[in-house]
């Protein structure tokens, strides 16, 4: 097509701009748990808990949001997503105890879960299936690049001005996006400033039959429903693990503060947004090679579930910067996986479902990561209580380090077996 005018890659950026402010909010609490834990009197399980309250929230609100998305549409179910989300990373700052925070991260989790299936629902309608695994990690690299650029932008705002005033300022972010999705956003036939060409090209797949939000029943009843879900059970949990323990483990184990942890993590999701750009762009590449759009996708995250499993041997780097390659290259090959299952929801069921299977596959994921820090919680202070949290770590990161080659097995057991039946 032609190159004068691509407004699909504007939506892109848009939806990169909209997780990197989502997982930016998400992850200060991370960033300053060690200040946090000291100024509120938080044991492990105390943390442990605030994160299952944000988990809850954000898996029935995946659901939630899903289904609203599809009915409502990618543009005010979006706008509604990061007001409430916005307004409670705010509400953060004001608080003054524990049960404060857990009312604050619900209201947060409950606003952030509607980013993900707003913006695949979003990829669906602009791009054909070829360039979407490329067009979801771009912006999914997002949440990489707020973990780079959020440890800087966090410790100096904490550093200078305290915790509170981090959570006001931070959570202010998101208001400002909601200009631009405002004055830049519609669907592709609403849009008359994108060219003829284009419009052609986002449709290249072939004319999709027009079809009604399918209802909830018919949509579990399908097989790839459940295997979509069963690969976020057992991938997303350790993204969090990520998210939310990474700077506490560089404390507890390499001795690294809460103000110098900033450049291993930064370095961590560095090399994370290049996994997710990379992920999508392969199995895409496949595609444009005759490659079966199903197997182009299971074949990549194969291979990027292999290139977690290196991570079990992080019991045997013994300084910094070996755990951050070990890490890294985890974190990356997770974005990877990421970006390709993400997409699967597009390939296989029609636009007008897109948002619901990512909020039941969201939803599955969030109980995997309600239940994870729960064990990851009640395993680092039992190691502690002995003396050896090391190995309570070591421990999480052999279970991070096959959770997705089980994971890649699962989904393809339920999708070759008949075990549930198809519409």
């Amino acid at each position: 097509m032609p190159t004068s005018v691509k407004f699909r890659w504007v939506v892109v950026a848009l939806l990169f701009f909209a997780t990197s402010i989502n997982y930016l909010d998400r992850q200060v609490i991370g960033l300053l748990k060690d200040s946090l834990t000291t100024d509120l009197n938080w044991s492990e399980q105390d943390y442990s808990k605030i994160v299952m309250a944000f988990t809850i929230a954000y898996a029935f609100g995946l659901f939630l949001f899903g289904r609203t998305i599809d009915t409502i549409g990618t543009k005010s179910g979006f706008k509604i997503s990061v007001i409430v989300w916005s307004a409670a990373a705010v509400g953060h700052g004001f608080v003054k105890s524990t049960l404060g925070f857990g009312v604050m991260r619900t209201l947060l989790g409950l606003g952030e879960s509607g980013n993900f299936p707003a913006a695949i629902k979003t990829v669906a309608e602009w791009f054909p299936k070829k360039e979407r695994a490329f067009a979801t990690g771009v912006f999914n690299s997002g949440t990489n690049i707020a973990a780079v650029l959020g440890p800087f932008l966090v410790m100096w705002i904490y550093s200078n001005y305290g915790w509170r005033e981090t959570f006001f300022s931070t959570g202010a972010i998101g208001f400002v996006w909601l200009i631009f999705w405002q004055i830049y956003y519609d669907i592709p036939q609403r849009k008359s400033n994108i060219s003829r060409a284009e419009l052609e090209y986002i449709h290249s797949d072939g004319p999709e039959p027009i079809a009604k939000k399918s209802n909830l029943l018919s949509l579990l009843s399908r097989r790839e429903t459940w295997a979509y879900a069963a690969g976020k059970f057992f991938s997303d949990p350790i993204w969090w693990f990520y998210l939310f323990w990474i700077p506490s483990y560089f404390n507890s184990t390499y001795h690294i503060d809460l103000k110098s942890s900033w450049i291993y993590v930064s370095a961590i999701y560095l090399v994370a947004s290049f996994g997710s750009i990379g992920g999508g762009y392969l199995s895409g590449w496949l595609i444009k090679k005759g490659w079966p759009v199903n197997l182009a996708r299971k074949r990549v995250m194969l291979i990027y579930a292999c290139c977690v499993l290196p991570i079990a041997l992080i019991q045997f780097a013994h300084n910094a910067w070996s755990g951050v390659a070990l890490i890294s290259l985890a974190a990356a090959a997770h974005q990877a996986w990421s970006a390709n299952i993400f997409t699967t929801a597009s390939d296989q069921f029609q636009k007008s479902d897109v948002s619901s299977i990512v909020g039941i596959g969201g939803l599955l994921g969030s109980l995997g990561s309600i239940l994870f820090p729960y064990i990851v919680g009640l395993m680092l202070d039992h190691f502690k209580a002995q003396g050896n949290i090391d190995m309570g770590y070591n421990v999480i990161f052999i279970i991070c380090g096959f959770s997705y080659l089980f994971a890649w097995t699962l989904m393809h057991f339920i999708n070759h077996k008949k075990i549930f039946i198809r519409n």
